[in-house]
Parts: structure tokens; C-alpha cells; sequence
């Protein structure tokens, strides 16, 4: 039986409000059954203002998805700065937290090779802060892509999502419940197996619901696979999260979300899941979701030349100019 972990936390040098270990303390053995329990009650508060509100502006599209987008990668962008000791409120903090909103206007105005270009010209800030701008700014660019260049936009955002936030529920419940052996302890010691599976299983059932709901009942079968598809992306991008963490000397990333921490804290699995479900999509035929990705569609999709590309969006079956 695992132990809690009771470790003292102290503030990290050169890196306000975040906390590191205490080297000199020593986690007692105490039983671990019922434990972590009391980070429950503020999940399920934020959960009940974020998934509405997160839904509504889905749903809707247009302006109000862009702006949800655009609030999420500059928050993002501004904890991944400070996790390197770059502060949003000097000139050049300002100017890394713009950057990957300059990237998303550019792609909201049709203008997808120039925005990966913005992306790319990040290099000036160093190597680690170039990383953040990378993953940061792909992943935005990607729930864009997601929304307004594949069909039926809403429901394939939902799909992503909603997998990813019930592997990240249903890994929380399952491996409080069940514990066991650990999944990575040398990155994060809370996670087990028995979560990672228990996540698993529950983005297959739910990705299985969500694409019969939004293609029809014949395609919940290619829900459950990428739904599965999604989890382990998802998984990966947690565990990631967590060694960038560990390798910082700090605990959350930020506090805007209670019984999560910070935005990356929250959306980390989502910054693999949808790039990958970006990138499955050019191989669906049609600008279709991308769970109708075929090997051929995606060879050729990224390897062919394409001489006229005409960016546009789609909002409830509108196309809407937004360049």
C-alpha cells in the first residue's frame, strides 16, 4: 500500500508563488486509502463553470471560440514563462505572451503558413521559452484548425475534449479507488496504472458516445478507437507536464484553477491530443472529422503539392470570411 506524501513545500528561487520540495522533510508511512480526496470538491466547482462555459463557446464558434482560444494560449503562454523565470509584466514577458496570439490571428485571418512561421520565429526568445511558443501556440493553432477547417467543427472539438477531460477524470477516480503499482514515479508518484487504465476505458466509452452522437450510431466503433487514441495522447501529455515540473522545481504550474492549479496543469494532455487530431485530419477526406482518417488520404495529404489552398471556416454549416 502506497503512502501520502506529507513533504513540505518552500518557494522556488527566481520563481514566485511556486513551490519546491523541502529536502529536509520525510513522508511517513501512512495509509493512502480516501486520500487526495479533498482536492474533489473544487474539481467538481471549476468543472461546474468551465465545461459550460467551455460548451456554449463551442458550440457557438466564431468570436466567442476565438477569444476562449485566444485567453487560453496567452494564460498558457505566461505559465510556461514564469516557469523560466520570465515575468509578464516586463517588456519581454508582454512580448512572449503576444506571440502566440499574434499566431492565432494570423490563422483566424486564413493565413496558416504564416502563423506557424510566427511560431517558428520564436527562437529569439532561447531554446526552453521557444519550446513553450512551439507547443503552446500548435496546440492552439490546432483547436482552431479543428473548429473552423473540419466538419462538423463543434462536434469534432468535442470529441477531443471530452476525451481527454474523462481520461483525466476517470484516471483521478480509478486510481484513488484502486491505487497500485505506479505508472512513471520518477515523474509524478501519484499516478498508477490502475488510473491509467481506468482513463483509458473511460475516454473509449466516452469517445465511442460522442462519435455516434455527432456521425451516427455506425461510427461508434472508430469513437471507441480514437477515443483510446486520444487518452494515450492525452496520458502523454500529462506525464510530460509533470516532468517539466519536476525538472523546474515546482508543484503547479499556477493557481487560476482550484483543485488544479494552472492552465497547463488543466489542458496539458490536450496540448498532444489535439495537434495529433489536427494533423489525422488532413488525411479525412472532404475537410470530414478526423475520425475517418484513411493512411492513403494522410500520405497524401502531407506529401503532395497543393497549388491553391483557400483557408476558410466552417460555423453550423456557414462558411464565414475571416480573412
Amino acid at each position: 500500500m502506497s503512502s501520502i506524501s506529507t513533504l513540505r513545500w518552500t518557494c522556488s528561487p527566481g520563481v514566485k508563488g511556486d513551490s519546491v520540495l523541502d529536502p529536509r522533510s520525510e513522508p511517513p508511512a501512512i495509509p493512502s486509502r480516501g486520500r487526495n480526496w479533498k482536492d474533489l470538491r473544487a474539481r467538481l466547482i471549476s468543472a461546474a463553470v468551465l465545461v459550460p462555459m467551455a460548451a456554449l463557446c463551442i458550440w457557438a464558434g466564431g468570436t466567442a471560440y476565438a477569444v476562449l482560444v485566444l485567453l487560453a494560449t496567452a494564460g498558457m503562454a505566461v505559465e510556461w514563462g514564469r516557469l523560466f523565470g520570465l515575468h509578464a509584466w516586463s517588456w519581454r514577458g508582454a512580448l512572449y505572451v503576444a506571440w502566440p496570439v499574434a499566431a492565432m490571428a494570423a490563422a483566424l485571418g486564413g493565413h496558416w503558413l504564416e502563423a506557424f512561421l510566427v511560431i517558428g520565429g520564436a527562437f529569439v526568445f532561447g531554446p526552453a521559452l521557444w519550446s513553450g511558443q512551439v507547443v503552446i501556440g500548435c496546440a492552439g493553432l490546432a483547436l482552431l484548425w479543428l473548429r473552423l477547417m473540419t466538419m462538423p467543427g463543434a462536434g469534432v472539438v468535442l470529441f477531443v475534449i471530452t476525451c481527454v477531460a474523462i481520461s483525466d477524470s476517470g484516471a483521478y477516480l480509478v486510481g484513488r479507488l484502486i491505487g497500485g503499482p505506479k505508472l512513471a514515479p520518477a515523474i509524478s508518484p501519484a499516478k498508477t496504472w490502475s488510473g491509467s487504465l481506468g482513463g483509458l476505458a473511460s475516454a473509449m466509452v466516452a469517445g465511442g458516445l460522442v462519435c455516434a452522437l455527432v456521425s451516427g450510431p455506425d461510427a461508434w466503433g472508430r469513437g471507441v478507437a480514437f477515443g483510446a487514441l486520444m487518452a494515450v495522447a492525452a496520458q502523454i501529455g500529462d506525464l510530460a507536464e509533470s516532468a517539466l515540473k519536476r525538472a523546474r522545481g515546482v508543484k503547479d504550474s499556477g493557481a487560476i484553477i482550484p483543485g488544479h492549479g494552472g492552465l497547463l496543469d488543466r489542458f496539458d494532455g490536450l496540448l498532444v491530443a489535439a495537434p495529433l487530431a489536427a494533423l489525422l485530419s488532413l488525411g479525412a477526406a472532404g475537410g470530414g472529422a478526423f475520425w475517418y482518417v484513411t493512411p492513403a488520404g494522410l500520405v497524401s495529404a502531407l506529401f503532395a503539392a497543393h497549388a491553391d489552398v483557400v483557408p476558410h471556416a466552417l460555423d453550423g454549416g456557414r462558411t464565414l470570411g475571416l480573412g
